[in-house]
């Protein structure tokens, strides 16, 4: 008789619950995601907060809305817990493709290759990814970069310090092995072809602060020439010997281009002589108009390499019109 008691309370009770329920899903708002916009989503994943990665996402951006793609970016802050997390929300997300710079060629590869096999087409940019089921890779010439800045810094040398030279080389392959070895080895290649020129030191420091300490400690071995593997090297490379009261005596050489690099070329303290800089808002069109090709089922070449590009304070005219390049994509 129990049993028949608390059937019938349900059944009343299920009369009135299920129109409020009904009430509550239909009131604007209220539990409902937006409306979808009919466009391709695509998801991005930016390695790291700095502007090289800021200057991906604006070649990305503009591409997008040129190309009718809803773009959703978010940015690993160079963890690759987050990077893996990230991975598997875009892939639970169901966007049709998901464009990242993958922050190691090994560990980054097992989420990855899930979100592929979820239907997810992967175009990789900035750094390579051997793969089978990546569907676009573009990326700069690691070698060549290292290549340029190297016969810069040899020519400076010849020219300005009789071709000989006490060279410090602050680069970031503990951080990602197959760039940073890339860079540092090409420009070492390049500099040893001079006799009179001597690598005294080399250590890693990727990050602007980090490397200010790092140069200024090294400053102690009497540098002639400090070159730096990337943006936030090259950044703290010029701050110390500036802080130290050493600029015109300590060349600095260094590897991407920034605003603040920019400023450093153009200044008239003589310290930055010259930076052979990637191309990142081309990277970043790029990588959208792979993806958007691979999804429309368009032929496309996998494996695209972009050349650098060297600025040298000799030539403040070019420094300065890229300088405007870069103020455009960042509005």
């Amino acid at each position: 008789m129990q049993y028949d008691q608390t059937t019938s309370r349900l059944l009343t009770m299920s009369r009135w619950i299920a129109p409020l329920l009904l009430s509550i899903a239909v009131v604007p708002g209220c539990g409902r995601s937006a409306p979808d916009s009919g466009k391709p989503k695509f998801g991005a994943i930016l390695m790291q907060q700095d502007q090289f990665f800021r200057l991906n996402e604006a070649g990305m951006t503009a591409a997008a809305g040129r190309l009718g793609v809803e773009l959703r970016v978010q940015n690993a802050g160079g963890a690759l817990d987050k990077e893996i997390a990230l991975i598997e929300t875009f892939a639970a997300q169901k966007v049709a493709a998901l464009l990242i710079s993958p922050l190691s060629a090994t560990a980054s590869l097992p989420a990855l290759e899930r979100a592929s096999a979820a239907g997810v087409r992967i175009v990789i940019y900035n750094n390579p990814l051997p793969a089978g089921f990546v569907a676009a890779d573009i990326s700069s010439d690691q070698a060549a970069l290292g290549t340029t800045t190297g016969y810069a810094a040899k020519e400076f040398i010849e020219h300005h310090r009789g071709g000989k030279a006490r060279i410090v080389v602050i680069g970031f392959s503990s951080q990602l092995p197959e760039q940073g070895f890339a860079r540092a080895v090409s420009f070492k290649r390049v500099v040893n072809l001079l006799p009179g020129a001597q690598i005294i030191a080399e250590q890693d420091a990727w990050e602007a602060p980090q490397a200010a300490n790092v140069v200024g400690e090294l400053l102690g071995k009497n540098p002639d020439v400090i070159w730096a593997a990337n943006e936030g090297g090259t950044v703290g490379a010029v701050t110390a010997v500036k802080n130290a009261g050493k600029a015109g005596r300590i060349a600095v050489f260094g590897t991407d281009i920034s605003s603040q690099l920019i400023d450093f070329l153009l200044s008239s303290d003589d310290i930055l002589q010259a930076v052979t800089a990637q191309q990142p808002i081309e990277m970043g069109t790029a990588a959208v108009e792979a993806a958007v090709k691979v999804m429309r089922g368009e032929p496309i070449e996998k494996k695209q390499i972009m050349p650098g590009r060297l600025f040298t304070r000799e030539k403040p005219e070019e420094i300065r019109a890229y300088q405007k390049r870069l103020m455009d994509a960042a509005r």
